[in-house]
């Protein structure tokens, strides 16, 4: 398999789990969340920090990596060492299209700190798809699971 196929078979496995990344931003909503009552609560932004949000860990990274390596290194040698090429190929890739995944996956995200209306004080990290101020008046919705920022 030549170096360009694997890259080209790497690179598809690496979009496919990207496209199944789930965004944490505040305006996103799962289906499951979609109808479900939401608790409001009011506050003012005391301060935003930026942060990054890990990419997921699905598997599919490090088994198409694993399947590439793996094809790749039986192609090295011949015989007994064809199959120890394979097995080593195997781990390097799966090794190497975990990572590839995680970055792909990888979100920048904002730490929201609001001051209730109440006095308490709470943070929420969520995807940064939306931009707060320090002192803006925001909503912050949770249904006991899920919490998130809104204007």
């Amino acid at each position: 398999m030549n170096s360009q196929l694997k890259s080209g078979v790497v690179l598809m496995f690496v979009v496919m789990a990207a496209g199944c990344a789930q965004s944490l931003g505040g305006g996103s909503y799962t289906r499951d969340e979609a109808r479900r009552e939401q608790n409001v609560r009011m506050g003012i932004v005391e301060s935003v920090r930026p942060v990054q949000i890990e990419g997921t860990r699905t598997g599919i990274g490090a088994a198409s990596g694993a399947v590439v390596g793996g094809i790749a290194g039986s192609t090295v040698g011949g015989g007994r060492g064809s199959d120890i090429a394979a097995v080593v190929g195997a781990v390097a890739g799966g090794v190497a299209g975990q990572a590839a995944e995680q970055g792909a996956t990888r979100r920048t995200g904002v730490e929201i700190t609001v001051k209730l209306d109440s006095g308490a004080l709470v943070a929420i990290v969520q995807e940064a798809d939306d931009t707060f101020k320090a002192g803006e008046r925001v909503r912050i919705l949770s249904d006991g699971t899920t919490s998130r920022v809104t204007h």
